[in-house]
């Protein structure tokens, strides 16, 4: 079993030793076990579990809930991690999906507005009416009503 100083640690793991304090400060990472004169001494152990807390981090999982998989992962319990992420990435992914189209349609408008205005088009309400049309027959997450679109979101 190899044995790091942090230094080697941060930089396998591209990352750095303030990050790693971090992580072991606030829990994240068990203490690692310290030498006589108080270096800290990281194994390949701590390496897998670390490297998943920041894949996990990466995917957009919160701190707390990344480190408890990587816990439960380095505990033997990989399976039931997996389980989790899996029911996470479906969840996030349709996060996404909405984001993307709420980002198309923005891009659209955005199209729109500017070729009016390059057309020598005067700025309007451009969005207003943009919005309500796109909005006809949908729920409209702003809308008072929480039902259809009444137009009032605009």
């Amino acid at each position: 079993m190899s044995i790091m100083r942090i230094g080697t640690f941060a930089q396998q793991l591209g990352t750095t030793p303030h990050a790693i304090r971090f992580y072991e400060r606030h829990g994240l990472l068990p203490a690692a076990t310290r030498t006589e004169n108080g270096y800290r001494e990281y194994t390949e152990g701590d390496s897998d579990r670390l490297r998943l807390l920041i894949g996990l981090r990466k995917l957009d999982l919160p701190l707390t809930q990344a480190a408890e998989l990587a816990s439960l992962c380095a505990e033997g319990e990989c399976e039931k991690v997996s389980r989790e992420l899996g029911v996470y990435l479906i969840e996030k992914r349709r996060e996404l999906a909405a984001r993307v189209e709420e980002l198309r349609f923005l891009d659209q408008h955005l199209a729109r507005l500017a070729g009016e205005l390059g057309a020598g088009g005067a700025p309007r309400l451009l969005i207003t009416t943009e919005r309500r049309n796109a909005m006809q027959g949908k729920r409209c997450p702003e809308c008072c009503c929480e039902k259809h679109c009444c137009g009032s979101c605009g």
